[in-house]
């Protein structure tokens, strides 16, 4: 192997370091930016996975109060997050990613809202 070779490997390898180092520097700036910017009624999940709404936020005792479904819960703030995202497509019902629902489902719902009678002139 020659040096060049070793100098090229060498500066590739530094390149993806620095590069690393600066994508991870960007995700921490945003979560701080996140959590600094939390106000009452923010929709927050926990890294431990709660769901719920900010009822209030201590950023001097770094400490948010989080209501999830009527119960109340005190967590540190370094373990709120920001929820996850629920696509439309998925859900108990099916539907496209436009929330549409499918097809099959399209005929089956005009079946159950036609009455016993339509029904039995439909079919005959």
């Amino acid at each position: 192997m020659s040096y060049g070779m070793l100098i090229i490997l060498l500066i590739a390898m530094v390149g993806f370091t620095f590069w690393s180092t600066r994508q991870q520097k960007k995700q921490q700036q945003k979560v701080q930016e996140f959590r600094e910017s939390l106000e009452p009624g923010t929709e927050v999940a926990t890294v431990s996975g709660l769901l719920g709404t900010i009822e209030s936020v201590d950023l001097d005792r770094d400490i948010v109060i989080i209501n999830s479904e009527g119960s109340l819960s005190k967590w540190r703030i370094q373990a709120i997050t920001e929820p996850p995202i629920i696509p439309a497509y998925v859900s108990d019902d099916e539907v496209d990613e436009e929330g549409n629902p499918l097809e099959d489902q399209a005929d089956s719902l005009e079946q159950k809202e036609l009455s016993p009678e339509e029904s039995d002139s439909a079919t005959k």
